[in-house]
């Protein structure tokens, strides 16, 4: 099961009773649907939450004749198409009439009567998310869209997205295919916008998993570095040693000042040591810039005696 089906699953538990909200979440999947019209209402889902919803809200506030059909949505898944049809012509222009639309009408504009309160407008996106909203996996990208059909009805729905006071949405617009795609970016938005319209366990995981990739990017960027120091150390190491190992053939580490000599052989014994804990365990102790500074004399010895070129 996706991600959308699992936020739509949780948007069609909701309980409420009231009336009024009942009808802003039928308002949202009806005239966002595929058909929404004075002679023909129709609803085509890929969920079949979305479906039983649509059928229980047109069954409790109208009751209509219905027919629901049941198809695979390709040869090549098994995924199903649910459609949910009005029959008679006078259900469809009852409903039709009572949501305040005219058979004149140009074009589908949201009716704001069903949107004038924080509750109806939270009912309402509910219902549009329900018809045409989808969001992608968290632990890929946060982005959550509705595939909005009509221009006009892109623009309201943006309107109206733009007035929650409760969250600070800046929904954007693309065509694709056609269609007017209303769409978020950013999981901060996507969990403001699920938690309003009535799917906060949904939200608190994309919050979660946020956490959990955020843990994850630190802990490998904590990797990274620390293989980055292992093999910046080991670089270096290896070239310490080289010229070690050709000083003590051609000239003899006794040969070298007392203190060259102590870093000489702690370095031979200690190949893995950064410069820091070489210092740390030379007698006196001294800092890693110290242990460096001999080093570097100790590669000097090594170029005067053309050892290392």
């Amino acid at each position: 099961m996706s991600f959308s089906s699992d936020v739509k699953k949780e948007l069609c538990s909701s309980c409420s009773v009231e009336k009024d909200t009942l009808k802003a979440e039928l308002y949202g999947m009806l005239l966002f649907g595929k058909t929404f019209s004075e002679e023909k209402i129709i609803f085509t889902t890929e969920n079949k939450y979305a479906a039983k919803r649509i059928t229980f809200l047109l069954q409790n506030l109208y009751m209509p004749i219905l027919e629901k059909q049941t198809s695979l949505h390709t040869k090549m898944n098994e995924s199903h198409l649910y459609k949910i049809i009005v029959l008679s012509p006078d259900d469809c222009k009852r409903i039709f009439d009572d949501f305040g639309h005219l058979k004149s009408q140009i074009t589908l504009r949201v009716n704001r009567a069903y949107v004038f309160s924080d509750e109806l407008s939270a009912a309402f996106l509910r219902g549009v998310f329900l018809c045409c909203g989808s969001i992608s996996d968290p632990m890929k990208c946060y982005h959550a869209e509705f595939c909005v059909p009509h221009k006009n009805l892109s623009i309201d729905l943006c309107k109206i997205l733009k007035e929650i006071t409760e969250c600070d949405l800046t929904p954007k617009t693309v065509v694709r295919n056609g269609s007017y795609v209303v769409y978020f970016k950013g999981s901060e938005q996507i969990c403001d916008l699920l938690t309003y319209i009535g799917a906060p366990i949904r939200a608190m995981e994309i919050m979660g998993t946020k956490a959990v990739k955020q843990v994850r990017n630190n802990i490998n960027r904590r990797i990274n570095s620390e293989v980055a120091n292992i093999t910046k150390i080991a670089s270096a190491s290896a070239k310490q040693i080289e010229a070690i190992e050709l000083l003590r053939e051609k000239k003899g580490l006794n040969s070298l000042p007392e203190d060259l000599k102590e870093i000489a052989y702690l370095r031979l014994e200690n190949p893995e040591m950064s410069l820091r804990d070489l210092g740390k365990n030379l007698s006196p102790p001294i800092s890693r810039s110290g242990a460096n500074h001999r080093m570097q004399r100790l590669l000097e010895y090594a170029k005067e005696a053309e050892v290392i070129k």
